[in-house]
């Protein structure tokens, strides 16, 4: 039965230049890596490798029960305390994926009497969760202040949450956060702010956010993902301790999953002591970027992500298969990825990639782009 239900669909995608396919990387290979989200470059830090092993010796490889039972440890406490301190908020609260902390916040702020105003671009747990929130969710055009004003202002729900990333994943554009948080005042609104690509990166590393001077205030949420600039795996929704407490008694993807897992807790603490010890870091990948974007000859992004619009979809899968044959992982986007249909490669920047590395990235992706053209 499955064969005859999927196989025209897996037909469908084929034809379209569409499938996706799992590529195992091997332990021992040797590239230049501007695929991976691992943007402040310490993934493999010995630091950071070390504090995630010493968690486990600690803690054992589990947080063998959800948050609520057992699940909670103190390593947990550190990382929001540490965490919500350094990017400016009140609290936080930690999810096991970045995935389950949008769900979270959005569905428990959601249902009847809730209006989601919800930007086009946003990522794809924003979406999951507009859908599972039972809540009117109003679609806007990509980065539209005045089309965010009208659904706010001519809706009949008491309540309402504007839904944006700071750095957007695929363009690579910033949101106007400063004109979404006065439309939340005015209009008696929340603005929720997705930071996974701004963390580490924006504001010098503290995020969007805080550089917009909107951190700790009461009516905007900050959701963070620790699996980018953080080196590890997890979420965390950051805000005052009134959502924090309504999180834990009400986000479904928290309670009933189990904790973040004592390894990923110790590495993304780590991470962050790191990134406040040494500031250099996020400039470091604002100025990989800008090398990047001008090489490819695209307009400078405002986060790690550098956008390169490809003809189409097997276009954009030839270019970063003849990257990777040349030593350079890249991205391919393509739809559904990508929300405007624009198939794409996604070059992300990484701080402490050596002048050599980028010189030489930087030559293979635009023969790349040319030859797959």
């Amino acid at each position: 039965m499955l064969e005859d239900w999927l196989a025209p669909k897996a037909a469908a995608l084929e034809s379209r230049g569409l499938t996706r396919r799992l590529r195992p990387r091997a332990s021992g290979e040797v590239v230049v890596d501007l695929a991976s989200n691992d943007y402040l470059g310490l993934a493999r830090d010995p630091r950071v490798v070390e504090a995630a092993v010493e968690a486990v010796r600690e803690w054992g490889a589990s947080a063998t029960a959800s948050r609520l039972v057992t699940g909670t440890t103190a390593l947990h406490a550190e990382l929001e305390s540490e965490l919500a301190a350094y990017v400016g908020q009140e609290t936080g609260l930690a999810f096991s994926s970045g995935y389950l902390a949008n769900l979270g916040v959005i569905t428990a702020l959601g249902g009847p009497g809730t209006l989601l105003v919800s930007d086009d671009h946003v990522h794809a747990s924003m979406v999951d969760a507009c859908r599972l929130s039972r809540s009117r969710v109003e679609v806007t055009p990509h980065n539209d202040v005045e089309a965010v004003a009208k659904a706010l202002a001519e809706r009949n729900e008491p309540r309402a949450v504007v839904l944006v990333e700071s750095v957007y994943s695929v363009l690579g554009d910033a949101a106007p956060l400063t004109e979404f948080a006065a439309l939340a005042v005015e209009h008696d609104a929340v603005l929720l702010v997705d930071e996974a690509h701004g963390l580490g990166v924006t504001g010098n590393g503290r995020g969007s956010v805080a550089a917009a001077g909107l951190a700790g205030a009461d009516h905007v949420i900050v959701t963070m993902t620790l699996s980018k600039s953080l080196a590890s795996q997890g979420g965390v929704v950051l805000g005052p301790s009134v959502l924090r407490d309504h999180l834990i008694n009400r986000a479904r993807a928290f309670i009933f999953d189990t904790g973040l897992n004592p390894a990923a807790c110790g590495a993304a603490l780590a991470t962050l002591r790191i990134l406040i010890e040494e500031p250099w870091r996020p400039e470091a990948i604002h100025s990989t970027a800008a090398r990047l974007a001008a090489a490819c000859g695209v307009s400078a992004s405002a986060g790690p992500v550098v956008s390169v619009p490809m003809p189409g979809p097997r276009e954009a899968v030839l270019a970063a298969d003849l990257c990777l044959a040349n030593g350079v992982r890249v991205g391919s986007f393509r739809p559904p990825s990508v929300p405007d249909g624009i198939s794409r490669l996604r070059l992300t920047a990484h701080a402490g990639l050596s002048a050599t590395d980028l010189d030489r990235a930087c030559d293979v992706i635009t023969t790349a782009i040319r030859e797959a053209s």
